[in-house]
């Protein structure tokens, strides 16, 4: 059904893009018309043909290239869907016209056509320049236009002495997505300027196989950070979408990413658990493989074993990549203070102000960006650092996160 409804919108979306070039050109000259008609058809079949092409060999090759080749459509399809709104609503309203004048007009008359709006078909055409263009602004400019969000949270049973102490989370770097490290540099760079006491990586690391971080591996050994750094596995981390010879093949795949984590220098936890000590005063972090309430998602993690490795920790913080864990399985644990997750990127497109939020992805999770509260439990979303699918952000900019604990 969901195939069936986006297959009409594609088609609808072609049509009224072409009838706004139509209507919009009505009084070129013959020669021109034909020339502008033809030119859209031939623009729209290669556009498609090449992303075809690009979607089915996009394990081979470059396949950084592939993913920006794969999205040329998206920007001509949102584009011709916000010209869409405009026409078709000017139908309904024609046909309202036609229908009335067919009821009232003389027996034995011709029903007279009533022409589309020059005017109506140039605004729409200069509407859907808007997200044609803010979209490949996303590409261009969005997918590495990293931000700082500074977040303060206040907790009662914080241990005084990790008042004020300062995490710094980062998440989904898609490795595979980029075809430089100078981004990646950057991000590390930012990252060091926070002077953060604690980092935390909260998973999918590579889009597919762990050789995708491999040319990035001296960038990211550039973090610096007095305590270990600690991250864990998402989705993305076990090679689930690539269509590997054999079993023995993915699992050579999964402990080769899990070395990596090592060579960068991360410390992996995967459902299990670290002490960090202060003054006296104890925190524990604890990580568990990717979890996810979605059945089409894995369920590898051990959430009782990680807790269980946690002890009496007064203070305890969770990485688990998926934020559907949270309401599934983590308030269950009340002393887990603190949840951090990513996955969603906000869907690397959407609005995000101070007074709005909104994304595609919020029909699909409940908490998908940002912080979420329950009792005294908190779970913080990040939309992550890096990009997968389509090559860039709009809305929901790659995120260094840093939070600053209190007691409150």
């Amino acid at each position: 059904m969901v195939l069936w409804l986006v297959l009409a919108a594609i088609v609808l979306a072609e049509y009224y893009g072409y009838q706004a070039v139509r209507t919009a050109t009505q009084h070129w000259a013959p020669g021109a018309r034909r020339g502008v008609a033809a030119g859209y058809w031939v623009l729209t079949v290669v556009v498609w043909g090449v992303a075809f092409w690009a979607g089915n060999t996009r394990q081979t090759g470059n396949t950084v290239l592939k993913s920006y080749l794969m999205s040329l459509p998206l920007l001509l399809l949102a584009g011709k869907l916000f010209m869409l709104l405009p026409l078709l609503l000017e139908d309904l309203v024609r046909l309202g016209r036609w229908a009335v004048g067919n009821s009232t007009r003389p027996s034995g008359t011709e029903a007279v056509a009533i022409p589309r709006s020059e005017f109506l078909a140039k605004f729409a055409l200069v509407l859907g320049a808007i997200p044609a263009v803010g979209l490949l602004w996303g590409m261009l400019k969005g997918g590495t236009d990293y931000t700082v969000r500074r977040v303060t949270l206040k907790f009662p049973n914080l241990p005084p002495a990790f008042d004020g102490f300062k995490v710094l989370q980062i998440s989904d770097l898609h490795t595979g997505s980029f075809n430089s490290t100078e981004p990646l540099q950057r991000a590390v760079a930012m990252i060091n300027q926070q002077g953060a006491d604690l980092i935390l990586m909260t998973g999918d690391l590579v889009n597919n196989r762990a050789t995708e971080v491999e040319p990035h591996i001296p960038a990211l050994q550039g973090i610096k950070s007095e305590l270990p750094i600690f991250s864990s596995l998402g989705n993305h981390d076990y090679g689930d979408y690539v269509a590997w010879e054999n079993p023995a093949a993915k699992r050579a795949n999964l402990e080769r990413l899990m070395q990596n984590h090592a060579k960068i220098g991360w410390t992996l936890l995967n459902d299990t658990s670290h002490t960090i000590e202060r003054n006296g005063d104890k925190i524990s972090v604890l990580g568990v493989q990717n979890w996810s309430s979605h059945a089409n998602f894995p369920k590898h993690g051990n959430l009782p074993q990680a807790h269980a490795a946690s002890g009496d920790a007064p203070f305890k913080v969770l990485l688990s990549h998926d934020p559907s864990h949270w309401e599934a399985q983590v308030l269950k644990y009340p002393d887990i203070d603190l949840t951090l997750s990513g996955h969603t990127h906000g869907m690397q497109f959407g609005v995000n102000l101070p007074f709005m939020k909104w994304s595609p992805v919020q029909y699909v999770y409940k908490q998908w960006a940002g912080l979420y509260e329950q009792g005294r439990q908190k779970l913080y979303v990040n939309v992550g650092l890096g990009f997968l699918g389509y090559p860039g952000r709009v809305g929901f900019l790659p995120e260094i996160t840093v939070f600053e604990l209190r007691r409150a």
